[in-house]
């Protein structure tokens, strides 16, 4: 199989099969885009991180994603960022993978941030698309080529045109990972299922592909995603490895009744912006991860109650 596309104004060709240098991915199964704790007046509340952190593990998370969009990191400094990273790798201490979220709109702030996570004993880094500047192919392509030359860990994209205003095309998520030895793998939060299928197709089995959509897992798994980085499994980490699991052992029948009969609670959780439900459920499960970080404020109080009766209906409590 030969694909072509123009990149850089050049025409360039992508042919299909296994990239041999790959190392073994990074977690098959749910992972978890884990929350941030706050204290009442802000801070970072590092004694409820290791309770999220704890619970996780007990209830068969396959690894624990730190600083992504559902830990607020937009809303942490560097300094916080870094920390919060450091005391996740300290809490897991290699029970599972830790991948740090250390994506930017600015090249030299995700080098840095890789970086100081690669230092800090992080598996992996999740790089999410330059939010704002709306880079073109080239530029995403040079972004994270520079910033995965950077660093020696494994580098995952993160593609969520819902949240950025930039979508990665197949051609150059293939690129990148037959070009970038440490480039294995992809979020896909985009939505879109006909881009997903173009992409495992052009791909062959040369980047690793995750569901970033948690009504998505079965379909994107059908096409031969390993997995989910998942918001519900703050909530249901168990449900969502299990979901995954089964598709894992190609029961995708099992996998199909455990994906719908959780869409009425993923549907509550994404009813406002992530992470404002979830740190509600959080809180309404007595985890205390306190409040969240202007611009995001409180859940709407009837979102809320149906949120709570979602979590009932699931069995959470």
């Amino acid at each position: 199989m030969v694909s072509f596309f123009y990149y850089l104004d050049e025409p360039v060709t992508v042919t299909g099969g296994l990239q041999e240098d790959k190392e073994m991915s990074i977690f098959t199964g749910a992972a978890v885009a884990i929350a941030t704790p706050f204290n009442n007046d802000g801070s970072v509340n590092y004694e409820k991180l290791d309770n999220l952190i704890e619970f996780q593990i007990k209830n068969n998370t396959d690894a624990i994603v730190i600083c992504g969009t559902t830990g607020e990191a937009s809303t942490l400094s560097h300094e916080e960022h870094i920390d919060v990273i450091k005391r996740c790798v300290q809490t897991v201490n290699k029970r599972v993978p830790v991948i740090a979220g250390t994506g930017s709109n600015s090249t030299e702030t995700a080098v840095y941030l890789s970086q100081e996570a690669e230092k800090a004993g992080a598996d992996a880094v999740l790089l999410v698309t330059p939010y704002y500047n709306k880079a073109t192919q080239g530029g995403l392509y040079e972004h994270f080529k520079d910033t995965a030359d950077a660093i020696k860990i494994p580098c995952i994209l993160y593609n969520v045109p819902s949240r950025t205003g930039c979508n990665i095309i197949p051609e150059t998520a293939v690129k990148l990972a037959k070009d970038v030895d440490n480039i294995v793998a992809i979020k896909e939060a985009s939505g879109n299922i006909s881009q997903i299928a173009k992409l495992a197709q052009l791909a062959d089995g040369c980047i690793d592909i995750y569901s970033g959509n948690d009504d998505q897992i079965v379909p994107i798994m059908s096409l031969g995603g390993l997995g989910v980085i998942s918001v519900l499994s703050n909530v249901a980490p168990q449900q969502t490895h299990d979901i995954c699991q089964a598709c894992l052992d190609g029961d995708f029948k099992k996998a199909a009744a455990m994906q719908l009969k959780a869409l009425p609670l993923i549907d509550a959780l994404f009813s406002e912006v992530n992470p404002i439900p979830v740190k509600k459920a959080l809180n309404i499960m007595g985890f205390e991860v306190g409040p969240l970080r202007k611009p995001l404020t409180e859940m709407e109080e009837a979102h809320a109650i149906v949120l709570e009766r979602e979590m009932k209906e699931y069995g959470i409590h």
